[in-house]
């Protein structure tokens, strides 16, 4: 329902916005996760870059926060923020293909199914998600680990040049050759330097892979989790493959009895020559008795979409911890099997994703992602469909992650954390977060851009007295369930 409150933004902006008691409005706030139950004051679905610029100036102006949504997968519900300004991107999807430079320009809204969609048209991809419906922005400026990373990296080290509308209202272009500082901060230091409102890529070739997930009881954990960690280890950077706990799915190459109980999973691709596959998937096969398996040659495509019926379900509830290991060492491992039995339920996971290969040949400061020296990136990501069943699950995974961050660093994967995950923002940009808080305070001074896992803008040094010291890096605070409320 228009009010006078928002009348000067219409005036400003080509998109639709919408406020409470319009027809669309308890549509347009939902985000993916079903815990998160807040209501915007507005939000703009925006339609160009202009509209971006005028939303920017005018929440300044009337004092109020804004939310950017891309994808809207934010586990701490970032994409949305009560009684604010929601910026939502779900109309700029487009992707366009330079298949003779090999880049590809992805507005802010589009996803990695979007995205890969569109690559693929060409044979060429980039490093992506695992959920085909996470979208390209957030996944990207958090890091963006993906199945290409041994091979390619992450998706921050293939952006080649972003669009940014900066906290004044302004709008720049960050490259190697333009505003260097901010394009630096943007490739891991997420949403708190301004609205990216494209992102321009460098593609490799990918084509047909050959998909493999093989499946065994959760209590072989130790067992299969060793020889992957050594089978990965030794195998070329070509197969990109992640280790994991589940509920069986109900998967017609998994006998049914095992549906809904705990396995251990490997689950990735080959992206070298297609018949040499089986026999580079082979010691994996023999890890332990197989309760199931599929092996195919697929289009990547379709592996990049294969999780989104479990894991990619908007409007669960949802609660994630994360941390980054050195090393998948046994006593991780037989951590990880004594949970399995907690898995809520069939759309939850455990998941250790590989960040060595091409990930390590950048140097730790080369971007604002730090951890070039771990080899693997633990999620607990819990996902369940009854609000009743939250406290429970919820204390579940803190316990799983509090047992496990014992053999982890200090820091973890800004994109598989939670809300109450800000206290550690010092220890997961470790060394680059004393350059990143002076980034922030040079284009973001008043922290403008804060819903997000926030960087504070460095404090500017007064007459005579020392620049601000980098903040000391404390044991993480566990925080207290976050109230919620279930989605209507």
């Amino acid at each position: 329902m228009a009010t006078e409150r928002f009348d000067v933004l219409r005036e400003q902006v080509r998109g639709q916005v919408i406020e409470e008691g319009d027809p669309e409005y308890d549509s347009a706030r939902r985000v993916f996760n079903g815990m998160v139950d807040r209501r915007p004051a507005a939000i703009l679905r925006v339609s160009q870059v202009a509209d971006v610029m005028a939303a920017v100036r005018f929440a300044r102006g009337l004092g109020i926060d804004v939310a950017l949504r891309g994808g809207a997968h934010s586990a701490p519900g970032f994409g949305t923020v009560e009684d604010g300004l929601v910026l939502d991107f779900s109309a700029l999807r487009a992707v366009r293909v330079d298949p003779v430079e090999r880049t590809a320009v992805a507005g802010a809204g589009a996803t990695w199914a979007d995205y890969n969609h569109a690559t693929h048209a060409f044979g060429l991809a980039s490093t992506g998600g695992i959920i085909g419906s996470t979208g390209v922005a957030g996944l990207t400026l958090g890091g963006g680990i993906g199945y290409l990373a041994r091979k390619y990296g992450l998706a921050c080290d293939n952006l080649v040049s972003a669009d940014v509308v900066l906290a004044d209202g302004t709008f720049v272009k960050a490259s190697n050759a333009e505003n260097v500082d901010l394009f630096w901060a943007l490739r891991g230091g997420s949403g708190n330097f301004g609205v990216v409102t494209s992102f321009e890529f460098r593609l490799h070739p990918v084509d047909m892979v050959h998909v493999g997930i093989v499946l065994f009881d959760a209590a072989l954990g130790v067992q299969v989790g060793s020889v992957y960690r050594d089978w990965l280890a030794a195998e070329p950077e070509e197969m990109g493959a992640f280790f994991g706990f589940h509920q069986g799915p109900p998967v017609p190459f998994l006998p049914e009895e095992w549906h809904g109980r705990p396995v251990a999973v490997v689950a990735g691709m080959w992206t070298g020559d297609i018949d040499a596959a089986p026999a580079h998937w082979q010691p994996i096969v023999e890890a332990g008795p197989v309760l199931g398996s599929m092996f195919a040659p697929l289009p990547y495509p379709a592996l990049n979409i294969m999780f989104d019926e479990l894991n990619g379900v908007p409007g669960l509830q949802g609660y994630w911890k994360a941390d980054f290991l050195k090393a998948l060492s046994d006593d991780a491992l037989r951590v990880a099997v004594e949970h399995a039995p907690d898995i809520p339920t069939v759309h939850s996971a455990n998941h250790f994703y590989p960040i060595d290969g091409a990930v390590h040949r950048v140097a730790p400061d080369g971007t604002a992602f730090p951890y070039r020296n771990v080899r693997f990136a633990p999620v607990i990501a819990g996902q369940w469909p009854d609000a009743a069943d939250n406290a429970r699950n919820i204390a579940s995974v803190r316990d799983y992650w509090a047992a496990l961050h014992e053999y982890s660093e200090r820091g973890g994967y800004i994109n598989f954390q939670d809300a109450d995950d800000q206290a550690r923002i010092a220890e997961n940009y470790a060394a680059n977060y004393a350059r990143l808080s002076r980034i922030k305070a040079k284009y973001d001074p008043d922290n403008f851009f804060h819903v997000n896992q926030n960087i504070k803008p460095a404090l500017a040094p007064t007459a005579g007295s020392a620049a601000a010291p980098a903040p000391v890096l404390a044991p993480p605070a566990q925080a207290d369930p976050p109230e919620v409320t279930p989605m209507i």
